[in-house]
């Protein structure tokens, strides 16, 4: 929620029930705009998708800022994506070559000092996560070992990894 309190572009990939959707909406700006991404695929009966229902219902009873929402995968979503974005939670699909996805193709809309978030991204004292889970692991190739030179851990709070964008140079 702090990485939000400023920001005025905030995606979210992955909504699920919405907890956290809630809670970045909660801690934005009221002239910000929220947009989640989430296919709400997994209803067996979709037209009583209690998942999409229970989201959208916690967000709305939290906060002011603009929700969008995108039901959609997070690879179909980017392809019409323009918006420089401050605050990324990435949170979809957990496989590593999905987060890696993400990452590659949303990355590039972070704006100078701007924050993603990973989640189930680390190991941790009685965490859940375990060293093959895919964040863990792209979060260890490509960030501990400093293969994204433009960025940096900044922050680890249980399982969610926060990394920033270092100041663009200018071509």
């Amino acid at each position: 929620m702090r990485y939000a309190r400023d920001a005025r572009i905030v995606v979210e990939i992955g909504v699920a029930e919405g907890a956290s959707a809630a809670g970045l909406r909660q801690a934005m700006p009221g002239d910000g705009a929220l947009y989640l991404i989430d296919p709400f695929h997994l209803s067996r009966a979709p037209a009583l998708n209690f998942l999409k229902r229970a989201a959208k219902r916690l967000v709305r009873s939290a906060g002011s800022a603009r929700t969008i929402w995108i039901e959609d995968f997070s690879y179909n979503a980017v392809k019409d994506w323009r918006l420089p974005i401050d605050f990324l939670l990435i949170d979809g699909d957990h496989r590593e070559q999905a987060v890696e996805r993400d990452w590659a193709e949303w990355s590039p809309f972070i704006k100078e000092h701007g924050v993603v978030a990973f989640h189930d991204a680390r190991l941790f004292p009685g965490g859940w996560t375990t060293a093959d889970f895919g964040p863990v692991r792209l979060i260890d190739r490509v960030f501990r070992t400093k293969l994204a030179t433009t960025w940096s851990i900044v922050e680890e709070i249980d399982s969610l990894v926060f990394v920033r964008r270092a100041k663009l140079t200018q071509r």
